[in-house]
């Protein structure tokens, strides 16, 4: 349902130059190109929609070419070649035959969430598929905020966070999402739209994608990034961490990264696109420049 309303937004809006494609490469994402312009690649989190980038397509796609992501299973789209298996590094694989594939020229990735994570991986693997990368909120290794040193100290918690959705069903599944999300999202508008793509995923998508984010490392090949990297990592009162606490966590786990813009955007949850439109979008366009 969720790809059906984005197809019909997509042909409502012709006169802005927007075409819907799949992608050719992959059956692990679609990829919708709008604009014209320099290439810029949008990947969007865990169990999110390619919707969550609406606001950032509509205000750069008359000075860009943007290739939205939505990765297969995500908010009711079909879960294809990410119904069994992994998730991420497949799906990172299929980001680099994109790119590659349509002759993308340097261009530049923003990532959110485990987007973020697959743009790291991405530059790290494949240096000669982007120009600058920008990571919104995510972190090399997630489960260092659970204070797990490795990966293999981090499985565990993340192979029973796994299993607790794979065996519980999608209504559950749904419900669990709702009552979680706020703790994500602070805008009304953008926590109800959080949470339909979430309730609208397939739960064995998420859980194994999950997994896979609680236990993907890449702090030991941040080195290797050389690109322009710029970091958003949000802060908000109701959290009750101290700012400076919230500074030493990024600071700390992308210490190793050469070539980095570290951006704290106050007032903002996880999806700091939706909780803080104005401001995410200022820094998107200082870091196109």
């Amino acid at each position: 349902m969720q790809t059906y309303k984005f197809t019909i937004f997509l042909v409502g809006i012709l006169a802005w130059q927007v075409s819907a494609v799949a992608d050719p490469v992959s059956d692990r994402i679609t990829v919708a190109v709008r604009g014209q312009g320099p290439d810029v690649v949008l990947i969007p989190g865990l169990a999110s929609s390619s919707a969550v980038w609406d606001a950032t397509a509509k205000r750069l796609e008359g000075r860009y070419r943007l290739h939205i992501v939505q990765v297969a299973g995500f908010a009711g789209s079909l879960p294809r070649a990410n119904a069994k298996g992994p998730v991420i590094q497949p799906t990172v694989d299929a980001l680099d035959a994109y790119i590659k594939t349509n002759k993308l020229n340097a261009p530049k990735v923003i990532g959110h969430s485990m987007g973020g994570l697959m743009g790291m991986m991405l530059a790290a693997q494949h240096p000669e598929d982007m120009g600058k990368l920008m990571i919104v909120d995510s972190l090399p290794f997630f489960s260092a905020l659970f204070g797990a040193s490795n990966a293999a100290a981090a499985a565990p918690q993340a192979a029973a966070m796994r299993d607790n959705i794979l065996n519980e069903t999608q209504d559950a599944y749904a419900q669990g999402e709702k009552e979680f999300l706020p703790t994500l999202v602070k805008s009304p508008a953008g926590l109800k739209a959080a949470i339909q793509w979430a309730g609208a995923s397939d739960k064995t998508v998420v859980a194994r994608a999950m997994y896979e984010d609680l236990t993907t490392d890449v702090r030991t090949r941040l080195h290797e990034i050389k690109i322009p990297v710029t970091v958003l990592y949000p802060w908000d009162a109701s959290t009750g961490m101290p700012q400076n606490a919230v500074d030493w966590v990024y600071r700390e786990n992308f210490a190793s990264l050469p070539n980095k813009t570290m951006v704290r955007v106050d007032s903002s949850l996880h999806f700091i696109m939706l909780d803080q439109p104005d401001v995410f979008e200022a820094r998107v366009e200082a870091f196109l420049k």
